[in-house]
Order: structure tokens, then sequence, then C-alpha cells
């Protein structure tokens, strides 16, 4: 371990302006904000092969910081954090444990400090900064190999460092331990349910996957089974029933949509929904008894569902069979406008939905609402918030508002009710649901 290490260790309290000189004075001299603990490790002990875990200064100061943290101290700890972020901290990377920075945070109750919030913020900056240089298809090489650790070790010999660490210690078993996990970073944004977050999630997805590929996905065999629409033979969860109250909500939000004004109804309400799944939402639309009903489907098994179930007979239902992407540019066409519109697919990913926003602004009336099921990032709620960010972001730029509803999630959502301390998740491939909050958005023309 080295002394970059040993000190965001937080070996001595009070926490001082000490720690902020000896942080800039090794980090000033080469050392990476990244440098991990198993790096470290692997030098010492002569192991050549490159560790699949990422313990970086960054956690360390997450894991160590005292929970009684005076006033000051939280100045001077949200300083280190903000340093380490200037000199290109991870925010995502993940330790033994397959956690983030923000997520020992949690963990350890401390989200209310602001270094959580800086670790968010870092979230935001690194995927817009990721999107620009996509753009110009860069590729960002990483590479480790020529850092000089034996004079990460002797840099204090040159300078008077605070007495900050009291001696040299050895890695310990619980520093660093057997590695099981890669690094993540913000790669691949997700939009809806299935996604991975980040590639720290484990995850034996191909690229061709069903969960990975939209083709792919259309062309897989999916099927109704205890309250979930699943593909038939890797059981990705596609829509699972404990989604009911979130629907209903979308629905509602829709609904306020229909008001031209607090007291005036619209003439003509049209409601879009993009993905039927199990037809939660479209049941509650129709409770709504709107002028027209547009339902787009893709996949063929859904559209024979909703043939067989009796969709295509009510007089107010108009299916789009076909993607969105294929479908909405008609709408916009025809002039047809929406008080509403839903949107939740699978197999898609957030780039799909910054896509999808280029049509919403043009179809959606202007005192109308926009919605969908916010599913991303929702592996970790980190990621998850750091998503709620982006979206408010990249809304703005269309001139859209987005307000967030906080809903608790229960635990007792995800029991299965036919087996005893079983969970729905039993009977699918992975969960692709795992926070405690639902950030239900609710989206409309800004107000200038």
């Amino acid at each position: 371990m080295s002394d970059l290490h040993d000190l965001c260790k937080i070996p001595e309290r009070p926490i001082t302006s000490k720690y902020i000189d000896s942080l800039n004075y090794y980090l000033k001299n080469g050392i990476p904000a990244t440098y991990t603990i198993e790096e470290a490790y692997n030098f010492t002990n002569n192991i050549e092969s490159e560790p699949t875990t990422t313990t970086t200064p960054l956690h360390l100061i997450c894991t160590h910081i005292p929970k009684d943290l005076l006033e000051e101290e939280i100045k001077i700890v949200t300083q280190m954090v903000e340093i380490l972020f200037e000199y290109g901290a991870g925010w995502c990377f993940t330790d033994i444990n397959n956690d983030t920075p923000g997520c020992i945070l949690i963990k350890r109750n401390l989200k209310h400090l602001p270094i959580y919030q800086e670790i968010v913020n870092a979230g935001v900056r690194a995927e817009l900064l990721l999107r620009k240089v996509s753009e110009f298809d860069m590729e960002v090489i990483e590479d480790t190999d020529d850092l000089d650790h034996e004079a990460f070790g002797q840099i204090e010999e040159n300078v008077e460092i605070p007495d900050l660490v009291k001696e040299e210690e050895e890695v310990e078993q619980d520093d660093i331990k057997e590695p099981t996990e890669k690094s993540d970073t913000m790669e691949k944004t997700t939009s809806t349910k299935n996604q991975e977050s980040a590639k720290s999630i484990e995850i034996d997805d191909e690229p061709e996957a069903p969960s990975q590929n939209q083709q792919s996905y259309l062309n897989t065999k999916l099927e109704y089974k205890n309250n979930a629409l699943v593909t038939k033979d890797r059981k990705d969860g596609v829509m699972m029933s404990w989604e009911t109250e979130i629907m209903k909500m979308g629905s509602d939000s829709l609904a306020k949509g229909s008001y031209i004004e607090p007291s005036e109804k619209d003439s003509e309400i049209n409601i879009l929904n993009i993905g039927f799944g199990m037809g939660i939402i479209d049941t509650f639309i129709q409770q709504e008894q709107p002028t027209n009903h547009y339902i787009c489907e893709a996949h063929p098994d859904v559209l024979k569902k909703l043939r067989d179930d009796g969709w295509y007979e009510k007089p107010n239902v108009i299916i789009l069979e076909g993607r969105w992407q294929d479908e909405l540019p008609k709408l916009l066409s025809q002039n047809i406008f929406f008080n509403g519109i839903y949107y939740d697919t699978f197999s898609e990913h957030y780039q799909d939905m910054l896509e999808l926003f280029d049509l919403v602004v043009g179809l959606l009336k202007p005192y109308g609402i926009f919605s969908f099921f916010n599913g991303l990032g929702a592996d970790r709620i980190v990621i998850y918030e750091v998503y709620k960010k982006l979206v408010e972001l990249d809304l703005e730029n269309y001139g859209l508002c987005c307000k967030f509803i906080d809903v608790e999630v229960p635990e007792e959502l995800f029991k299965h009710e036919s087996k005893e301390d079983g969970s729905i998740w039993d009977d699918v491939k992975r969960s692709y649901w795992s926070c405690p909050i639902y950030y239900h958005p609710e989206i409309k023309f800004m107000d200038f």
C-alpha cells in the first residue's frame, strides 16, 4: 500500500489542512488519483497479472471517514474529494465488494455528506464528457504499465510531509483480497429494463443478446408467465406485475395533459403509449376514456397478445405495429399531437431516449405531459441519481422541464407470493431493479 492510500485512510484526527497539503503533494508528484491498492499490492508482491478490482483513494476516504465529522472536517474531506476529481479520480470504480465510493457512503449512512453529491456530479460530468468524446470516435487508452511504483514510495524523501502516517504498514488481508470483479465505467448508458448500469454489475449478456440488442429481442420468443412477461428461453424480465402502481402513476400524469387550463379540458384527448408489455398502463389509460389511444408495439408475440385480448376491437384504440423509430415520424407528418406520451420499452439504451426526445417535442401538445418508466441505472442508487440529473439537463435542452416524484419501493413488492422467503426475481434471469426509491418523471414544456 502506498503513502497516498495510507493518507486516504484518515489516520489522525482532527482532519486539518495538513491532509490537503499531503494529498496535493502526492498528486502533483505524479501519483495517479486512480492508483489502486490492488496495483500497489501486485507491485509489492511481484504479481504481473492485471488487478480485477479497483480500490482507489476515493474508496478509502469513503470507507474510513469518521461518522462524527466536525463541520470544519467536513470541509477538508470535501476539498480532498474535489482535488481527487480534479486529478482524474473515477467516480464509479468498484472495490472487492463490488461497491463504488457512492455505494460505500450509502451503506455507512453517510449519503448526507457533501462528498456524496460531489460523486454524483462527477458521474454527470463523466457521462457528458464520454458522450462528447464518442462524437469524435476517439479511443481512450487506459494503461498503467509505465507507472513508476518505486518512485511513489520515495516521494516523501524529497520534501517534508505532515506526520499523518505513523509508520509504514503492510497490506492486510482486509485491505486486499482475491479480486473478483472488474472496475466499472459509464461506458454504456442504460434506459430500460434489464440493462446494465455499469460494467461493475455482473453481466453475462453478449452484445447480440436480447437484453442488449433490439433486433435480437424482436426475434426472440416471449411468454406471459407468473404475472410477468419474460423471454422464453433466457428468462429476461421484460415486464412484471410489481410495476402496477408505477404504471398507475404514469397514467395519472398523462391525464394531467388533458387540461388546457385547470378547469378546461381539451376537446380531443390523444394518448400515446410506446411499448405495450403486459398492458398495465394501457388498462389504466382506457379508464380515462381518451378520444384516441395509440399503442406502439413492435414485438410479434406482444402484438398477438394485443389481438387475443381484444385491443384491436376497442373503438378508440389505434395500434401502431412497428418500432417507434419508424412509426412516430409518420404521426408527425400527419400532424397528430398528444396530450400524453408514455415510454416503456425493452432492450433500448439512453441514447435511444435522446433520439425519442427529438420526436416528443414535436408530438406533444403545449400543455401535454411526457413520462417514462424510469429504470435508468436502477441497479445502484448512486447511478440512478446520476441519470436523474442527466435527464433533467438533457430535457432542458429541448425546452422541457422534468419534475421527479419520489416514491418508496417497498421490499414486499419483490416477495414471491407462492414461495416462502422467495423473490419474484427467482424466476427471471436477473433483477432489473434494486433501488429503495423510484423517481417518477413528469415532463412538460417550460413556462417562459
